[in-house]
């Protein structure tokens, strides 16, 4: 039974990150055409709007759990809806694509660490060598073998957006795990979407007050369709389902996959070749990650039994 609900939890994971591939490609495209702001938030006013007629009915139903957790709620939908991807996209403006792939990796150890330091979790020798198998993977990627490269690098203003955006999401992620119980995924999801909208129309007025109003090209419209549906809502869903179901940790180690992703869409859309130094890239990454998230028998059997005592007690 456990193994089956960490291999949902896996796949979970690696269907959001998996999109959010796509979302990174497609934001780097409209960095022109729209402000961040407004992206920021037609992407999630477009979320909110396809995922309103599934989930009102269990936001209605566990309205009074979200009134009772409305701190929680406010700071959580603030780190995950109003700031993340703002960020992200801001940084995207004065920062070069080779620093922010690096900062992205980022999230994940950010993870490990706050989970250690507040949470108690230990850093086993495992996920400490499957840390430096993946973060080996992915810098040999970005820099395609040529790690004299990394030298060269100068950090931005929107280098620390960035890592801001990194540590926003790591955060957020750590919070799902203390989720008010008995309140649904959809409900949760649809209270997040409407309070995080709400903290970012304020900077949405702001920054069009005084514009002329110019129509989006279709390209535009069809991007943030895309960020809408997928990188916002389906994405989110999926991600906090695996948060829940194998945990931060793990899941922000599956997140490291997010390079292999972005570059097998870039062959498929944009026509980027796939070298071997991708395919040394992918047997660091994917080993890497299955070693730090191995757990032995025993250990499985020693927490089932922990879980029993608990109950009984």
């Amino acid at each position: 039974m456990k193994f089956k609900r960490d291999s949902a939890g896996y796949v979970y994971a690696i269907l959001a990150t998996a999109i959010w591939s796509g979302n990174f490609v497609i934001a780097r495209g409209l960095s022109d055409s729209i402000s961040p702001v407004n992206l920021a938030f037609f992407r999630w006013a477009t979320a909110l709007l396809f995922f309103l007629p599934f989930a009102l009915k269990s936001l209605i139903k566990d309205i009074r759990i979200v009134r009772k957790n409305l701190l929680y709620f406010i700071l959580t939908s603030i780190l995950g809806v109003t700031l993340f991807n703002t960020l992200i996209y801001f940084a995207g403006h004065t920062s070069t694509a080779m620093n922010l792939s690096l900062i992205s990796i980022t999230f994940p150890v950010f993870i490990i660490i706050i989970s250690r330091l507040f949470l108690g979790e230990k850093i086993k020798i495992n996920k400490g060598i499957g840390i430096v198998l993946v973060g080996f993977g992915v810098v040999t990627l970005i820099t395609k073998g040529d790690f004299l490269a990394l030298k060269n690098l100068s950090f931005s203003k929107g280098d620390l957006l960035m890592v801001g955006a990194a540590l926003t999401f790591a955060v957020y992620s750590i919070l799902l795990k203390k989720k008010p119980e008995n309140i649904s995924l959809f409900g949760f999801q649809l209270a997040c979407f409407i309070i995080g909208l709400i903290f970012l129309f304020p900077f949405f007025i702001y920054e069009n007050i005084g514009k002329e109003i110019i129509l989006p090209s279709m390209e535009t419209v069809y991007s943030i369709l895309y960020v809408g549906i997928f990188a916002s809502l389906t994405a989110f869903v999926l991600w906090n389902k695996a948060i829940l179901t194998i945990g931060p940790a793990k899941s922000g180690m599956v997140y490291y996959t997010l390079p292999l992703f972005s570059g097998l869409l870039a062959f498929i859309f944009l026509n980027e070749p796939i070298g071997l130094i991708h395919l040394f890239s992918a047997f660091l990454i994917l080993p890497g990650i299955i070693i730090a998230n191995y757990e032995p028998h025993h250990d499985s059997e020693d927490s089932s039994l922990k879980e029993e005592v608990r109950k009984a007690a």
